[in-house]
């Protein structure tokens, strides 16, 4: 073979090899690169997931509570739960669906203080719809959006005032004992009405502490806003 003349190239194997190629992609060490295909759906994904969350987090939790501390917390659950779910995808189901579990209910545990169970409910709501968007990669778009936005008209609707009417409560340490008597009901409920000036529409007895002449009281009474008192039931200050 005389090496000035190479022997003529097949034009289909060419094509072949460059479409294999083409379709295969840059890879290193076995993984590809670059997909963007894989790259826009998880932008997409990534950002309905996102929007969905903040909804939820700004109009129904944060409007009433005005924590700013679960705020951060709520929306890096829902980042977090739809990233780590998203790329366990990859992973065989059992494996992956194992170290989901895994991650989800471990990060739960990590708690400093005890967690209302209004913040514990809107929590699982997160991760709930995070595992749902993260996991739903073959559903239909229409089925997914559907499903979000029964999560976000049933918030509404448990979170507005209409359908479940707030009321809120307070423990009181109250020093007239002789009013707690059962006889007494309208006395104790006149003077705590005239002390606090609430629109207070019952009471609970707790506590009685006869050497100081002290009980424990729990008031129920109609707030002039909708907002959650985070310090209503602490009696003491740690």
């Amino acid at each position: 073979m005389n090496p000035m003349n190479p022997p003529a190239t097949d034009p289909e194997l060419a094509a072949e090899h460059a479409a294999e190629l083409a379709e295969k992609g840059l890879t290193f060490m076995g993984v590809e690169v670059f997909d963007a295909e894989n790259l826009w759906m998880l932008l997409l994904r990534f950002t309905f997931n996102l929007a969905v969350c903040w909804v939820i987090i700004r109009f129904f939790y944060y409007r009433k509570s005005r924590r700013r501390d679960y705020y951060f917390t709520f929306m890096l659950f829902g980042v977090t739960v739809f990233l780590l779910l998203y790329l366990l995808q990859n992973i065989p189901m059992q494996i992956g669906f194992a170290l989901g579990l895994f991650a989800i209910f471990g990060m739960i545990r990590y708690r400093t203080e005890t967690v209302q169970i209004r913040e514990m409910t809107y929590l699982f709501a997160i991760i709930g719809i995070s595992v749902i968007n993260g996991l739903s990669m073959e559903t239909p778009y229409v089925s997914i959006v559907a499903v979000n936005l029964l999560f976000l008209l049933i918030i509404r609707l448990l979170e507005s005032v209409r359908l479940l009417k707030h009321t809120s409560s307070k423990i009181i340490l109250y020093e007239k004992i002789e009013l707690i008597k059962p006889g007494n009901y309208p006395d104790l409920l006149a003077d705590l009405k005239l002390r606090t000036g609430l629109d207070i529409t019952g009471v609970e007895i707790g506590h009685i502490d006869f050497l100081r002449d002290a009980a424990f009281l729990k008031v129920y009474y109609k707030s002039e806003t909708d907002e959650i008192n985070t310090i209503d039931g602490i009696t003491k200050f740690p």
